[in-house]
């Protein structure tokens, strides 16, 4: 390359925690910013050394800089467009989870992206690249596991304040998410485990809000849906954004016909167990880390231990060798829409869907 690709970051916070990331990589300069709060973005542009030209407060003049990557690091429901908007501006991006909130916006992503090859678009679904999940995908591809036939993904993150104002009452985005829209998380992991497997229907259980009770679909209490995927595998998602746990909870279970893993129960970081037919007596422990021991200092200035370090490193890799983004449009749909749907199955009292694969 004759110069560095010029990237653009939008919202401050996830956007500037990514920002950083290229900031370092000799491949890339961060040239310009974009959020609506004048006074972050400010303090975030002497950061990044950029002056008043390239902080925008409006993502219609913000695209239309010089740019070469866009970063998005914003709400769920702005994601459809501003993907969108940026393709047709001939940048590629790297987008925030999930794909989009809505499936109308999802298909016109996937639209979008295959109407233009020599782009990249991929989804930013940091789970997958935790220290411990990229071992366990390691494990899998090499056949430790044997068949994937089960797997779970519990995820419990108490954040009622990012749904509702504590002192104001103000509703924020996220008082219309429901907890299995933010589903990526959960099932990342486990289907990339899982590369020639998808989603092909559903069911959930989960439509009250007895914990604050709110009209907002953010605060239904808790959501379980059941996934069942082309390869007859099923796979169970649990997600509360309001539920009463203290430590939060992420974690994950795997069950093959040669083995299983899990991880523990508190946060990201803790003790697993792991038995693998042939190689354990009998369930043995398992540190379970998010960050790389092995991970040079920069990886660290990233965000979820060395996860966003490595997912950049792949993302680029898409960029200067044309190669196929490692979550691409295809498999960031295998990870948003069956959300979207087995919400659906919820409120509709617990029946079974099918989900639409246009994207297949």
């Amino acid at each position: 390359m004759d110069r560095k690709l010029k990237v653009g970051l939008v919202g401050i916070g996830r956007g500037t925690s990514y920002g950083h990331l290229f900031s370092v990589n000799p491949l890339t300069e961060v040239t310009a910013l974009c959020d609506f709060d004048e006074n972050k973005l400010a303090g975030h542009g002497r950061d990044f050394g950029l002056d008043d030209r390239h902080l925008y407060t409006r993502y219609e003049d913000f695209i239309n800089d010089d740019l070469d990557i866009v970063v998005l690091g914003t709400p769920m429901p702005y994601h459809a467009d501003q993907v969108v908007a940026a393709m047709e501006n001939g940048c590629h991006v790297l987008s925030e989870v999930t794909a989009a909130s809505t499936l109308g916006g999802c298909e016109r992503i996937f639209n979008t992206v295959k109407a233009r090859p020599k782009q990249k678009y991929m989804m930013a679904e940091n789970c997958c690249y935790m220290a411990f999940a990229l071992d366990w995908k390691k494990m899998a591809d090499e056949g430790k596991l044997g068949d994937i036939y089960y797997a779970e993904a519990d995820y419990v993150h108490e954040i009622r304040n990012l749904i509702i104002d504590a002192e104001t009452g103000a509703e924020k985005w996220r008082v219309n998410r429901a907890p299995l829209h933010y589903c990526s998380h959960s099932l990342g992991p486990i289907l990339q485990m899982m590369p020639d497997d998808y989603i092909v229907s559903c069911t959930a259980s989960g439509n009250k809000a007895t914990i604050v009770p709110h009209a907002g679909d953010g605060f239904i209490d808790i959501q379980v849906g059941l996934f069942r995927t082309k390869k007859g595998a099923t796979i169970k998602v649990l997600r509360s954004s309001v539920a009463t746990r203290k430590t939060w909870l992420c974690a994950y279970s795997v069950y093959g016909t040669k083995g299983c893993l899990e991880t523990g129960r508190t946060g990201y970081d803790n003790v697993g167990l792991k038995y693998i037919e042939g190689e354990d007596s009998a369930c043995v422990p398992m540190e379970v880390r998010t960050s790389d021991r092995n991970a040079p200092p920069e990886a660290k200035l990233g965000g979820h231990g060395t996860s966003e370090y490595y997912l950049v490193r792949d993302f680029l890799d898409s960029v200067v060798y044309d190669t196929k983004p490692a979550i691409d449009v295809v498999r960031a749909m295998d990870m948003s829409v069956p959300g979207l749907i087995a919400h659906e199955a919820a409120m509709e009292g617990g029946v079974w869907k099918d989900i639409p694969l246009f994207w297949r």
